[in-house]
């Protein structure tokens, strides 16, 4: 699964420019998908037949990144930008990026013009900008327009023997997951939904769970670790190596109890790591989807990620695998629920 999440993490797909991340994942699962689709909103929802029917069962990750929108081009030819979802400015200063096919820096205000104040606070993303290498305005027009997205320009790297680091792991993990279980023998039919602008409200899902409107959902995600030298106890979160994260409630859902449990019996039996989320924080498309029509019993799956939301994400591949076997177990009992 490594070369794939390399392969997927690598495309540039900020909410609402996903269409390159589509294309790819459709030359991967159109073969073996006995329907899919793209909706007016970007998702692609696959449908394909297992042995048995049961309930209707909705497995789904997002396909978007976090990423910058150009909002104005300056007359140094700088250009002014804001941030699609959520990204702490902290961790963009001086990163390399790419607009469109051109190279640009993040910068800042340099230090000696700052005042006293202006140094003890943090940076605002409104005072930032990206530098292409352009003149003058005139000169940056040649290569940008307003509205053009910037990506994170960063490798996928081993670091270790267990762990890799890239942007985009949030959510490409969950749709590598999803692309491997899609080749598999299915106990029951499976709806897969790669879904659109997570990033920015959960907006995709919204959309895509209406019209499947399935009974079940598992959402496959990358949960945020801080397990760090000098953070203790319930503020690590979750922790690398220790396996799948399955959450009890984050700021946007309480999940199903009966899949939550469901989850942590088939880990203890099967030898699964497993692990559940020490705060109540962030959110994803459960958020979304687990109130749909007439509400849906929703659990997350999740890989514990260090540095999310930055270009150097950082998992460990033991804790995708789990996370892989209990998704695939969990397929084949949640439509007997």
């Amino acid at each position: 699964m490594k070369e794939l999440l390399r392969e997927l993490c690598l495309i540039n797909g900020v909410s609402g420019d996903e269409k390159a991340v589509r294309e790819v994942i459709i030359n991967k699962i159109k073969d073996v998908c006995n329907d899919y689709r793209i909706d007016n909103l970007g998702n692609l929802i696959c449908f394909i037949k297992g042995r048995k029917s049961g309930k209707k069962l909705m497995i789904c990750a997002h396909m978007d990144e976090v990423g910058f929108i150009v909002k104005y081009i300056n007359g140094d030819g700088t250009l002014s930008f804001g941030a699609v979802g959520g990204i702490d400015p902290s961790v963009v200063i001086g990163r390399q990026v790419k607009v469109g096919k051109i190279n640009g820096i993040i910068g800042s205000t340099a230090v000696h013009n700052l005042s006293k104040e202006q140094r003890e606070k943090a940076p605002s993303m409104d005072s930032l900008y990206i530098d292409i290498g352009a003149e003058n305005k005139a000169d940056a027009e040649k290569y940008v327009k307003l509205g053009d997205c910037a990506y994170f320009e960063s490798e996928f790297a081993e670091l270790g023997e267990r762990r890799i680091k890239s942007k985009a792991i949030d959510d490409r993990a969950g749709c590598a997951m999803m692309i491997k279980l899609m080749h598999e023998e299915l106990e029951y039919d499976t709806y897969f939904v790669f879904n659109v602008q997570e990033e920015i409200g959960l907006r995709g899902s919204t959309v895509s769970a209406f019209s499947v409107n399935p009974d079940f959902a598992i959402v496959l995600e990358s949960t945020t670790a801080s397990d760090i030298d000098g953070v203790s106890g319930a503020r690590k979160v979750c922790q690398l190596g220790k396996g799948a994260v399955v959450g009890f409630m984050d700021r946007s859902t309480v999940y199903d109890k009966g899949l939550y449990n469901l989850a942590f019996d088939i880990s203890e039996k099967n030898n699964i790591p497993c692990q559940t989320k020490t705060m109540v924080a962030g959110g994803n498309d459960s958020g979304a989807i687990h109130i749909s029509r007439g509400g849906v019993r929703t659990i997350a799956v999740s890989v514990p990620c260090r540095y999310l939301h930055s270009p150097s994400s950082v998992i460990e591949m033991n804790d995708l695998e789990s996370c892989y076997k209990l998704v695939k177990l969990m397929a084949e009992r949640i439509p007997e629920l």
